[in-house]
């Protein structure tokens, strides 16, 4: 066989692929068997992997985390039903395209916590409390969650974030003026935080 008609044949197996893998997502919603659907898509910050469940979104993965060891993570704490399902995603994506083109400086789309409990999951669901450009540090961060001396915890609820980027806990700095840890990295808070300020 040429390279020419190996490459046709890939082709056609890549598209049958595709259409098994259309067919057989959308097989498990119809049936009610996907628990959890994910998608990955393209941004400034690097390959996000969106993962939803019928409840909300309930996890942003960054490239460095592993997308392969962020979804064991979800098979593990909430369910192994899991399948690339784009078409579910498509809000998230849209909207997470509109805030990386600066179009958008909120998020309005239905959240799943459970992957936050206790006070993490307080402080997880004040974060969106600061605003777009915006910045503040971990222990007024405690303070907002009720509970001012743990800035320690409320520095760990940030690393812990399952929903980076959408719940912006890259808004959250050192009260020394450094940027501090973040779960995408170092570099993309800052690229994160340095977009939100030109906008």
């Amino acid at each position: 066989m040429t390279p020419d008609t190996l490459d046709m044949l890939s082709a056609g197996e890549d598209a049958t692929l595709a259409r098994l893998h259309a067919r057989l997502s959308s097989a498990a919603q119809e049936q009610d068997l996907l628990d959890v659907a994910y998608a990955v898509m393209p941004s400034p910050v690097g390959e996000l992997l969106l993962a939803a469940t019928p409840a909300g979104l309930v996890r942003v993965g960054f490239g460095i985390e592993g997308h392969d060891a962020v979804l064991a993570q979800l098979a593990l704490r909430v369910s192994p039903r899991i399948l690339e399902a784009p078409e579910r995603l498509a809000e998230p994506v849209r909207q997470l395209e509109e805030y990386f083109a600066g179009t958008r400086r909120e998020f309005n789309l239905p959240l799943d916590y459970r992957l936050a409990t206790g006070f993490r999951r307080i402080v997880v669901e004040h974060l969106p409390e600061i605003g777009y450009g915006s910045t503040t540090s971990y222990a007024a961060l405690a303070a907002l969650a009720g509970n001012p001396g743990a800035v320690r915890a409320a520095g760990t609820a940030c690393a812990r974030n399952p929903l980076p980027v959408v719940v912006p806990c890259h808004r959250v700095v050192r009260s020394d003026g450094k940027i501090g840890n973040y779960l995408g990295g170092t570099e993309a808070k800052t690229a994160l935080l340095a977009m939100e300020a030109a906008a």
